[in-house]
């Protein structure tokens, strides 16, 4: 049945949309027409701040006209091409300059389709790259609490957030979970990394001693996790959670899915940090949001180690039908290309201390009891009203939304990630009008 608000907008109830309160959205919708730089145009014709890049994936701005004219002429020039036993010039040009834009740091990249295929895609490589070594016996993986790595059945394996997990039955065996880095009570309103929790990392090593490191295959980790809430990893953490894996000969990986492509002012949260992982799992900033695409970076000894036997067999049993699809090779190309043009990152970096100055100007608004910072990240969390859990931070969102800023929550944090090409003028926009909304609620 379709009720009557549903009824006056034709078209809303036919699609059955993600992550969202169906019911309640198709009574009262927020529809996106138009975007431009820094704004969305809403269909009634309003201009909204976009505070959040999308959805962490649009990070060089909407409608960059690079990136617009060359999906364009790849899709009237090679619409698609097959890459099983196939191949065509700009997967092979793009996996170049993905190596090239990891430092070498990378030796290979495995396209995908999004962040959720690619993550399924490094824990499987992980345990195969194990087999074709003689370590068969390391099939076990670790996540996190509170880790969120798509929603794939091996990503919400290794993911922690109970909300994604508990619907789906036993997910996959042999997973395991270190504990998550929040911790108020020392960490609250922490600039940039928080001093305390870098001993959490040492967890891995009791669960290395209950299952034993000769059935771990991997680790994997968000640098920083975004979507439980921007949880910003402590002074030394992921440095030890490296040295731990190294030790036991357990692979390590990052998922970069969001703070890929300068979100940190860098282009990879690896270089941020200087602590280099096995392999690493990319999408979103990949190609602006613009076309669907992931990948997942890959170290040469992990690569080398598939390329024995015959060379006319298969090495990796794995892959999509649009994996390195011409429209998505093509619009990362551009991609990077725009945020080398526009020094995307660089300008990130600069503005990373405006932003951590304005951002922790809302400590002391209304139900604020932390913020938490880095690159141009940021999450502000709110006391949730009691019995009601996420209600204020949806509060926030919606009238947030009416005054012009778009916002993400999950739960009752409010999290900002906006452009990189973001100015100080809109910085200052969009903390002050999060300022007027939390001053107007209950």
């Amino acid at each position: 049945m379709e009720d009557h608000a549903s009824s006056n907008l034709p078209g809303l109830s036919a699609w059955w949309m993600p992550f969202t309160a169906n019911r309640e959205f198709k009574a009262a919708p927020r529809l996106l027409v138009s975007a431009s730089g820094m704004y969305y145009t809403t269909q009634d014709g309003r201009q909204v701040l976009d505070g959040t890049a999308g959805l962490w994936c649009v990070n060089a701005g909407h409608a960059q006209p690079g990136i617009v004219r060359a999906i364009g002429e790849s899709v009237a020039t090679l619409d698609y091409a097959p890459s099983f036993q196939m191949g065509h010039p700009k997967a092979f040009e793009l996996a170049e300059r993905l190596v090239s834009f990891s430092g070498e740091r990378f030796s290979h990249a495995f396209y995908t389709n999004s962040g959720s295929e690619a993550v399924d895609t490094a824990l499987k490589i992980a345990i195969a790259w194990h087999r074709v070594r003689g370590e068969g016996t390391r099939t076990r993986l670790i996540g996190r609490e509170r880790g969120y790595h798509g929603v794939g059945f091996g990503g919400m394996s290794v993911g922690g957030l109970a909300s994604n997990r508990k619907w789906f039955g036993s997910l996959l065996a042999g997973v395991d979970h270190l504990p998550h880095t929040h911790d108020l009570a020392r960490n609250a309103f922490a600039r940039g990394q928080p001093r305390h929790g870098a001993e959490l990392a040492d967890e891995l090593e009791r669960i290395v001693t209950l299952h034993d490191a000769s059935t771990i295959a991997a680790v994997i980790v968000e640098p920083v996790a975004g979507s439980t809430g921007v949880l910003i990893p402590p002074v030394g953490y992921l440095e030890r959670l490296r040295e731990i894996c190294t030790r036991h000969g357990i692979l390590l990986i990052f998922d970069e899915v969001i703070t890929g492509f300068g979100r940190l002012g860098t282009p990879l949260a690896t270089d941020f940090f200087d602590v280099e992982p096995d392999m690493v799992t990319v999408a979103k900033g990949i190609t602006n949001g613009c076309v669907p695409m992931g990948a997942v970076l890959v170290k040469s000894p992990i690569h080398d180690a598939f390329m024995q036997g015959p060379p006319g067999a298969i090495e990796l049993f794995h892959g999509y039908t649009y994996s390195g699809h011409p429209l998505a090779c093509a619009a990362a190309l551009a991609t990077l290309d725009v945020y080398e043009e526009t020094a995307a990152f660089a300008n990130a970096a600069a503005l990373s201390s405006t932003w951590e100055d304005a951002v922790h100007a809302l400590r002391g608004q209304p139900h604020v009891i932390d913020v938490r910072n880095l690159g141009l990240i940021a999450g502000i969390e709110l006391a949730p009203r009691p019995g009601q859990p996420g209600a204020r931070g949806m509060e926030v969102f919606r009238r947030a939304f009416e005054k012009g800023i778009l916002v993400r929550v999950t739960g009752d944090t409010i999290a900002m990630s906006p452009p990189l090409i973001i100015e100080r003028a809109q910085i200052d926009r969009l903390c002050s009008t999060l300022a007027e909304v939390l001053d107007g609620i209950a």
